[in-house]
C-alpha cells in the first residue's frame, strides 16, 4: 500500500462516525478509531495493547463480536454493553489471507446516538404532521376527503384525518425515489397504500412487484430474488431466470414482511441498494437494476436491530420515509367507506345488488377488528354469501364466533338482562326463550357455561385451558357477567 493510500485509509478511520476495531487471529487489538475511547472508557493506546478476551473479563465490553467471528469464521452482528453503561450494535467481518482467517474488522454504532436521532426525527415528523392537520382542516370538513386526494374514491378510503395525513405525505414523496418503510399491524392496508404510492410516482406505468418475504423458503430465496444463469444448479430452468429484483426494473419493488428476511439476504439486499446492481446465481457479471423500493412489516425493526436479527445499516437505508398505518379500531371513521367499497365489489363480483340491514351498522362500528381491513372485508364477504335475501344481516354463526373471540368488541347484553331472561319452561340451553334474540341467548349460554366452570375449577387459567381461550379473555367475560371463582373449588 502506498503512503497516500495509507493516509487516505487512516483519515477514513479517524473521521468515521462508527467506532472501528482491528483484531488479529489471536484476539489482540491491533488498531481502533479515536471515537472508541469515549464509548469503551479506555484510551486508544490502552485498547490497542489489550486482548478482547481480557476486555470481556474486565467488563469493558460484553459480549465480543470479534470473538464470535474468530470462533465461526463468519460475519456477525450483536448488541453489546460497555463498561461506560452504553449499548452499541456491533458488526464484525472476517479477513482471510491465503485461505486462513488473519484478522477481524469490526465497527460499532452507539445506540445512544441513534436514540437522539430518532427523537429529533420524531419531533420533525410531529411538526410536519401538525402542518398536514392544518392543511386537512382548512381543505375539508370533518369526514370529507381532502381535495388534494381527489380520485382515490373506490381505490382507498381515507376519510379519517390521520389517514388523509398519511395519504398526503405519500403523495408528496411519490415523485422521488426515496425508500419508504410502512409499519402497522397485519391487515391495515400496507399493500394498498404501497400500490397507490406506485400509481402516484413517475414509475406508475412500470411494474409493481409484490413480494412476501415470509412466504419464500430460505433455500429458494436467493434464486427467486436475484435470479440465476443457465445450469446454475440442478433442476433450474435451462434458459436461466430473471429474479424479482430484475423484474421490478423501471417500477416499484414492494417487500412485505421485511422483518422475515434472512440475515444473509439482508446483506445481499443492502449491497443491491448501495451499488444499484446485482449478480445472478452462477453469473460473473453484475447487472444494473433500477427500481423504487417500498418495504412493510408488522414487527418493531428497531428492536430486531438490538436483538441482532436485523442489520443496522439496512435499517438506516430502509427507514428514509417511515409511515405508520394505524389499526382500524383507531380510525372508525373509515369503516363506512370501506364497507361501501367492499359491498360494491361484491355485488359486481357475484352479480347481485345486495344492501346492508340498518341494524348491522352498530355491529360493524362497534367491533375492534383485530384483523383490521382484511378481517372487515372477509366478514362482509361471508355476510354477502350467507344472505338469502337482498338485505344482508349478520351472517349465520357469527354471533357464536364473536362470543369466543376475545378481540371482538360487541355490544354485549348486560348481565342483569341476561339473568332476566331464563329459558322457557321445557326448553334446553340451546332453545330460545320467549322474546329472546340470538345475541341474548348466546350471552345467557356463555354465562351458564362460565358459572358452571367457576364452581368446578379453581382458577381462571384452568377455565381458559378448558375452553381453549386465553386467560385474559376469561377474566373479561367473568367481569362482564359478574362471576367469581368459587374459593372452595
Amino acid at each position: 500500500m502506498s503512503e497516500l493510500d495509507s493516509a487516505i485509509l487512516r483519515t477514513i478511520i479517524d473521521t468515521a462516525h462508527d467506532h472501528f476495531f482491528v483484531v488479529d487471529a489471536g484476539g489482540q487489538v491491533r488498531d481502533v478509531s479515536p471515537g472508541a475511547a469515549a464509548v469503551y472508557g479506555m484510551s486508544c493506546e490502552a485498547l490497542r495493547g489489550s486482548n478482547v478476551r481480557t476486555l470481556v473479563e474486565e467488563g469493558v465490553l460484553k459480549p465480543s463480536v470479534s470473538l464470535e467471528v474468530l470462533s465461526t469464521g463468519k460475519p456477525a452482528q450483536l448488541l453489546q454493553h460497555t463498561g461506560t453503561g452504553r449499548r452499541v450494535v456491533a458488526q464484525a467481518h472476517p479477513v482471510f489471507s491465503e485461505g486462513r482467517l488473519a484478522c477481524v474488522v469490526s465497527r460499532s454504532m452507539d445506540l445512544t446516538d441513534l436514540q437522539l436521532l430518532q427523537e429529533e426525527y420524531a419531533l420533525l415528523q410531529q411538526r410536519f404532521s401538525d402542518h398536514l392537520k392544518r392543511s386537512v382542516g382548512e381543505g375539508a370538513a370533518a369526514g370529507e376527503q381532502d381535495p388534494a386526494l381527489a380520485g382515490l374514491s373506490g381505490v382507498l378510503e381515507v376519510r379519517s384525518s390521520v389517514m388523509q395525513e398519511i395519504a398526503l405525505l405519500l403523495k408528496r414523496v411519490a415523485p422521488t425515489d426515496a425508500n419508504v418503510l410502512m409499519l402497522g399491524e397485519s391487515g391495515v392496508g400496507k399493500t394498498a397504500f404501497a400500490r397507490q404510492l406506485h400509481r402516484w410516482s413517475a414509475r406508475g406505468d412500470g411494474p409493481f412487484i409484490d413480494v412476501n418475504c415470509g412466504a419464500i423458503p430460505e433455500s429458494l430465496f436467493e434464486s427467486e430474488m436475484f435470479g440465476y444463469q443457465p445450469g446454475a444448479f440442478s433442476g433450474s430452468n435451462p434458459r436461466g431466470k430473471a429474479g424479482l429484483l430484475e423484474q421490478a426494473a423501471g417500477g416499484t419493488l414492494f417487500l412485505d414482511e421485511i422483518g422475515e428476511l434472512p440475515l444473509a439476504m439482508q446483506t445481499k439486499l443492502l449491497k443491491v441498494i448501495q451499488d444499484g446492481s446485482l449478480m445472478r446465481l452462477g453469473d460473473t457479471t453484475p447487472r444494473r437494476v433500477d427500481f423504487r423500493l417500498v418495504v412493510a412489516t408488522n414487527q418493531n425493526l428497531a428492536e430486531a436491530v438490538e436483538e441482532g436479527r436485523f442489520r443496522l445499516d439496512l435499517y438506516y437505508r430502509l427507514n428514509v420515509i417511515p409511515v405508520t398505518l394505524p389499526p382500524l379500531r383507531e380510525r372508525r371513521e373509515d369503516i363506512p367507506g370501506l364497507v361501501e367499497r367492499q359491498l360494491k365489489q361484491l355485488n359486481r363480483r357475484y352479480g347481485g345488488d345486495k344492501i346492508l340491514d340498518s341494524g348491522v351498522w352498530q355491529e360493524l362500528m362497534g367491533r375492534d377488528w383485530p384483523g383490521n381491513v382484511r378481517e372487515l372485508e372477509n366478514w362482509l364477504e361471508r355476510a354477502w354469501l350467507s344472505a338469502a335475501e337482498r338485505v344482508i344481516a349478520t351472517p349465520e354463526g357469527d354471533a357464536l364466533s364473536a362470543v369466543n373471540d376475545p378481540h371482538v368488541s360487541e355490544c354485549p347484553v348486560s348481565e342483569p338482562q341476561a339473568r332476566a331472561r331464563p329459558p322457557a319452561a321445557g326448553t334446553g340451553a340451546g332453545r330460545l326463550a320467549e322474546g329472546e334474540g340470538l345475541k341474548d341467548a348466546m350471552a345467557r349460554i356463555e354465562r351458564d357455561i362460565l358459572a358452571s366452570l367457576c364452581g368446578e375449577l379453581g382458577s381462571s387459567y384452568a377455565i381458559a385451558e378448558r375452553l381453549g381461550i386465553s386467560q385474559p379473555s376469561v377474566v373479561r367475560k367473568m367481569q362482564r357477567h359478574g362471576l367469581r371463582i368459587n374459593p372452595a373449588s
